[in-house]
């Protein structure tokens, strides 16, 4: 039942990915196919951080313990869209002018911190797997904490894009903001109990 419900899960994660080749095949893009690319892909990338972000609190009120394996598979989708963007922003935005990638990197703002986010996911995405954690150990924790970072400097990313209208970008920081003040909750919680334990609190 479990294994049907990830393939569910997979196929329904792909559709956005399927809409948008569809919407590239029939040129229903608007005016500015790149531009709309760009921003969907960017956006997908987000929502599916914020899913991946949801699953342990979700996990924790109700008791599910059956979806926490669908964290992983939802970050990884993140990744995937967050490739989607890159090279869209690489292959139709630029159209392969190397030369100014770096300069894009180093002098826009919006492209760098969203660059930043990228490189977080790549290697939260390449350490995602069993033969990671048992090789790094406690240290595997502490890398993936990182996730919060890429949230955080993804939103930046998205209130830069969406300047004109921040609707959109509020819209999802109002999601973040509650998803990392309860990891900020379940931390004072620890330390809280570590002090009465008489423990060290680090």
């Amino acid at each position: 039942m479990l294994r049907a419900l990830r393939w569910v899960v997979f196929l329904v994660c792909l559709l956005p990915f399927v809409g948008m080749l569809v919407a590239v095949f029939r040129n229903t893009l608007g005016p500015d196919p790149a531009d709309e690319l760009a921003i969907e892909t960017g956006l997908w990338t987000f929502r599916f951080l914020l899913l991946s972000l949801s699953i342990t609190p979700l996990k924790n009120f109700t008791g599910w313990a059956w979806i926490f394996p669908f964290r992983r598979s939802l970050g990884l989708f993140a990744l995937f869209y967050a490739s989607l963007h890159f090279f869209t922003y690489i292959a139709f935005l630029l159209q392969f002018r190397w030369s100014e990638i770096t300069g894009d990197i180093l002098e826009r703002p919006y492209i760098t911190v969203g660059f930043a986010a990228y490189i977080v996911l790549v290697i939260l995405g390449m350490t995602s797997n069993k033969a990671s954690m048992r090789r790094m150990g406690r240290r595997w924790k502490q890398l993936h904490k990182l996730v919060y970072a890429s949230n955080i400097l993804g939103l930046l990313h998205l209130f830069w894009i969406l300047r004109t209208d921040l609707s959109e970008a509020i819209f999802y920081g109002s999601i973040l903001l509650p998803l990392l003040l309860y990891r900020v909750y379940i931390w004072y919680v620890g330390v809280i109990k570590k002090r009465k334990a008489g423990g060290e609190v680090v």
